[in-house]
């Protein structure tokens, strides 16, 4: 008798808790909506609660009254959270963070992914200060990458390298040949800090052998950053689309205030002068820019004013 008393107890018991999670649920529900234990319906945030990476949440406030839907309580269902991101409904998912992690023969397409890619972009932001953070003083020279080492141009580039690095001061480049690679040359021989901030690009073989401190960049961005950073004068020399387009970010930059003014210094007039010919006339005629500040570029034949001039803000500070 004792026995049967016994399981006569735990089965009122369950009972009881079957009618208070009925009550509970009805609720939820909105008046003018079908009970889900009537439709066969089941709610999309069933079972999901204590996933790890996500919660239901939504519309417990108030529940059990019997007076209607709990306050707060969408339409919707309940609030799955993954992380600070809230789904409900049909977005809520079948699956959960845990068992994403640890699930075997997963796609790596999420590598290719834009929240992938921010992360990479942070690192080469993180790696390019974390190398750069105690360079010092340094001038930045950008000239093309096809140059060859025949050409005067590479002589005037690898004496510009040995000047800058005999005050002291380090160069960067972008770390390539040509140019890069005569301005690195002469500042690693001078026993001068050559720096070499690299791009991943098809068609280039990498940093030179002369650069003493390099990193290479994926993004085009994040390296144009490490230039005007760390740069207090720019010397630019003949090149390509690279070297224009790293030559109209400085000036632009320092002409919007962007950065603190620097000195820039455009080296051999007869390749510039069409160019700026062009701007003070066609372009200016237009109404596209102001007239050019002169002091905010100059124009020389002389690669040792090339480096005065950008040495100049340097010997003042």
């Amino acid at each position: 008798m004792a026995k049967k008393g016994k399981k006569k107890g735990a089965a009122k018991g369950a009972a009881t808790a079957d009618n208070k999670l009925e009550e509970l649920a009805t609720a939820l529900v909105r008046p003018d909506e079908p009970s889900a234990a009537g439709s066969g319906a089941t709610s999309p945030v069933q079972g999901a609660a204590g996933e790890d990476g996500g919660s239901a949440a939504g519309g417990r406030a108030g529940a059990g009254t019997g007076a209607g839907p709990a306050s707060g309580a969408s339409p919707l269902g309940e609030a799955y959270y993954r992380g600070p991101v809230l789904l409900r409904g049909s977005m809520v998912p079948k699956d959960n963070t845990t068992a994403n992690l640890l699930a075997a023969d997963q796609s790596a397409d999420w590598l290719h992914m834009d929240p992938w890619r921010v992360l990479r972009i942070q690192s080469e932001f993180v790696d390019g200060f974390g190398a750069l953070a105690e360079l010092g003083p340094a001038v930045s020279v950008f000239g093309s990458a096809r140059t060859p080492r025949t050409d005067p141009a590479y002589k005037a580039a690898r004496h510009m390298g040995k000047r800058i690095a005999k005050a002291g001061v380090a160069v960067i480049t972008g770390g390539g040949p040509g140019i890069m690679e005569a301005v690195n040359r002469g500042a690693a021989l001078a026993g001068g800090k050559s720096v070499g901030l690299g791009i991943e690009l098809p068609h280039e073989q990498g940093l030179n052998a002369w650069v003493n401190l390099g990193m290479t960049f994926r993004y085009f961005f994040v390296r144009k950053t490490m230039f005007l950073k760390y740069s207090s004068g720019v010397i630019i020399c003949p090149g390509g689309f690279g070297t224009l387009d790293e030559m109209f970010e400085v000036l632009t930059m320092v002409q919007t205030h962007k950065v603190a003014t620097m000195p820039v210094v455009l080296y051999d007039s007869e390749y510039w002068k069409g160019l700026f010919a062009w701007l003070s006339t066609t372009v200016r005629e237009h109404g596209m820019i102001s007239a050019l500040d002169p002091n905010l570029v100059a124009i020389t034949d002389d690669p040792d004013e090339a480096v005065d001039v950008a040495l100049s803000a340097i010997r003042k500070s």
